[in-house]
């Protein structure tokens, strides 16, 4: 095996350690597949939801978005936005809808690889994962900002409307319409999954750190 690949990967558990502390390095691999099967599992899972409420709408219009697609009264919300300047809904996130699925199968797999590496670098193959809350809470108050702060200055009630940002975590109010986000099951798995991730980094740490000084102390006597 190469140096670099060796250096990468880490050190070898030995065969006596591994039999006297054998947990001691299954939890940080239990922990590294939990959060790996909670991303593939939050695919199919509803990750937010956005409550319109109208006057024309008692009981309000909704919006679920999924990482790859939205659902909802896409239409009827299209509609309202139409006269305020609004580009349609599925405008939005074209790209990140596009590749979602196969970037979360691809962050699960890192997860997965970083169980058979014993070193620091472990931590930056899960690293991605472990920021996907944060990127997806990002990308969605990006593309929330990008429709409400470009409105067609041609629209039909575009002057009675100034540019707004509707708030990705908590309500907003444009005019006599008013927004209720929520947060749905597939964003609290991610957010599991990357709490797993940190406590599998934890166990990680403490597992083979000693491996990899003492594999350095070797090296340089």
């Amino acid at each position: 095996m190469a140096p670099e690949i060796e250096k990468f990967i880490g050190p070898r558990v030995p065969t006596d350690e591994l039999k006297a502390h054998r947990m001691r390095y299954i939890i940080p691999t239990l922990l590294f597949v939990a959060a790996a099967v909670l991303l593939i599992i939050s695919i199919q899972r509803p990750w937010w939801r956005l409550k319109l409420n109208a006057p024309q709408y008692p009981a309000g219009l909704y919006v679920t978005a999924y990482v790859n697609r939205m659902t909802g009264d896409i239409a009827e919300i299209d509609g309202l936005n139409h006269y305020i300047g609004m580009r349609p809904l599925a405008e939005a996130a074209v790209l990140e809808q596009s590749i979602s699925v196969f970037g979360i199968v691809a962050l699960a797999m890192l997860i997965l690889a970083a169980t058979f590496v014993h070193s620091k670098w472990a931590a930056l193959l899960t690293l991605p994962a472990l920021l996907l809350p944060v990127f997806f809470l990002a990308d969605l108050q990006f593309w929330l900002a990008n429709f409400g702060l470009n409105l067609d200055p041609n629209a039909a009630l575009s002057s009675s409307v100034d540019p707004f940002i509707p708030p990705v975590l908590w309500k907003g109010e444009i005019a006599q319409f008013s927004t209720v986000p929520r947060l749905l099951s597939g964003f609290w798995l991610s957010l599991w999954a990357s709490g797993l991730i940190l406590a599998g980094l934890f166990f990680h740490r403490r597992a083979y750190k000693p491996l990899v000084e003492a594999q350095h102390t070797q090296g340089s006597s």
